[in-house]
């Protein structure tokens, strides 16, 4: 007789994979009928069949979904960084936070490859630049070149000339207008340059319709003004160029990022370009003031003449002590603590027995008895 071996771990393990697939199968079937339950959170009269990620709304149908979107502004996706308390904690939100961190590490790592990223930020020619910017006195930075200011940059440097050619942006404000020129030279007067935008007949005509109220206002009438770079933005200040000088003469002694970026404006709003005042002085050095006493004079018992110099060093203390210790009192802060060594020095008198201690007479009195 012959006898056949069945594979007993294969019989197995399909059992297990059917019990599994069916438990699976009853969890699928008891949310559908939880949903089902359920209507529609859209039109109401259907069953619900979906359910947004992002705030859990049941629809029944795409055209649902799509007016659930329009009406509330839901963008439909699920936000992997919302609280979930420990008792709904399960391993698919273990899942979920693992991903996340795994997208995060991804695109990270992608940001460090990026050829903008890796790119130098000085380049020869911004070298070249400010060397030649800095001989005319004038402070000239650059950005990263991902910016855009970078990027349309078209300043260029004449070496045999000596002469820049600026990129050169023109605001208009009172017209909400910009212009931008390209290789504009340093020894154009601010004059010559907004001729071809503001004069009455010398100007182009499209450009001269939309800068209508320029043209009408006579030169005299509009002012150019740059911003101070370097300073907050509750603090804006702004240099005041002169029309009648050249470009090279009104950037001296002046910091530029990339390019200058003049605003043309009119009379009634010369107000709100608050100019750059002096620097200010040190407070202390204003508010340190030193009192003078005058001694009174004083006979010597001996000769009968005056000695003012001797009283004046006991009563007038050295000036630099004096003026010391009064920026010290002016420096301290409230609650801050001192040495109370210093004061008790300070307030204790000196009585009788102090001076007889100094005095060498009593010495000899000691002495004698």
């Amino acid at each position: 007789m012959s006898s056949v071996i069945l594979p007993t771990t294969h019989i197995m393990s399909s059992a297990e994979n059917k019990v599994e697939n069916g438990s699976t199968e009853e969890e699928q079937r008891g949310k559908k009928r939880k949903m089902s339950l359920s209507s529609c959170g859209v039109c109401g009269s259907e069953e619900a069949k979906y359910r947004c990620p992002a705030c859990l709304t049941h629809s029944c149908s795409l055209p649902c979904v799509k007016k659930h979107k329009e009406a509330s502004g839901c963008s439909g996706v699920r936000n992997k960084t919302a609280f979930v308390t420990l008792s709904q904690f399960d391993e698919m939100t273990l899942l979920s936070d693992y991903r996340f961190l795994e997208d995060t590490g991804r695109f990270a790592n992608g940001a460090t490859r990026d050829n903008l990223v890796q790119a130098p930020r000085v380049t020869v020619k911004s070298k070249k630049l400010a060397s030649n910017a800095r001989k005319m006195n004038i402070t000239l930075r650059f950005l990263p070149i991902t910016f855009t200011k970078s990027r349309e940059n078209s300043t260029f440097f004449l070496t045999k000339e000596k002469l820049f050619l600026w990129h050169l942006k023109l605001i208009f404000p009172q017209s909400s207008s910009e212009f931008t020129q390209r290789r504009v030279s340093d020894k154009q007067t601010l004059k010559q340059i907004l001729t071809a935008y503001i004069h009455p007949t010398e100007s182009e005509p499209v450009t001269r319709q939309k800068l209508k109220m320029y043209v009408q206002a006579r030169f005299d009438h509009v002012k150019v003004f740059m911003k101070v770079e370097g300073r907050k933005a509750n603090a804006v200040r702004y240099h005041e160029l002169d029309i009648e000088k050249s470009l090279r003469d009104n950037l001296s002694y002046k910091t530029l990022i990339e390019y200058p970026v003049l605003h043309v404006v009119l009379k009634d709003h010369w107000k709100d370009y608050p100019l750059k005042g002096p620097e200010e002085n040190d407070k202390v050095g204003q508010e340190k003031e030193t009192t003078q006493f005058s001694p009174s004079p004083q006979r010597s018992p001996t000769t009968g003449e005056t000695n003012i110099s001797r009283t004046a060093q006991e009563i007038e203390p050295p000036p630099q002590k004096k003026a010391k210790r009064g920026y010290e009192d002016e420096e301290q802060e409230e609650g801050e603590i001192t040495d109370s060594s210093d004061e008790d020095d300070k307030n204790i008198p000196c009585d009788k027995s102090c001076d007889d201690a100094k005095d060498p007479a009593n010495d000899t009195k000691d002495e004698v008895q």
